[in-house]
């Protein structure tokens, strides 16, 4: 992405920013961990506390990616 499709404040730098409103502090602690969330910072640093052979990695995708499909399916059978 280049600089000039950059919103203001978007800092690439690091960190996540939530603007607190009227003092409404849970509002924006739910906001701050729905952007962690759908960053996956915390899955990605469960990730990174042990090292995984590539070997794990790929067949734990694969269990995933199996998972995903068998769901999909479930689903398309309740459809019919």
């Amino acid at each position: 992405m280049n600089r000039r499709n950059k919103k203001p404040n978007d800092f690439s730098s690091g960190g996540l920013r939530v603007e607190v409103r009227n003092n409404d502090i849970n509002g924006a602690l739910r906001r701050f961990k729905k952007k962690v969330q759908e960053d996956g910072i915390l899955q990605e640093l469960k990730e990174r506390q042990h090292f995984e052979k590539p070997s794990l990695v790929r067949k734990k995708a694969k269990a995933a990616g199996r998972k995903r499909w068998l769901k999909k399916q479930e689903k398309l059978r309740g459809e019919i």
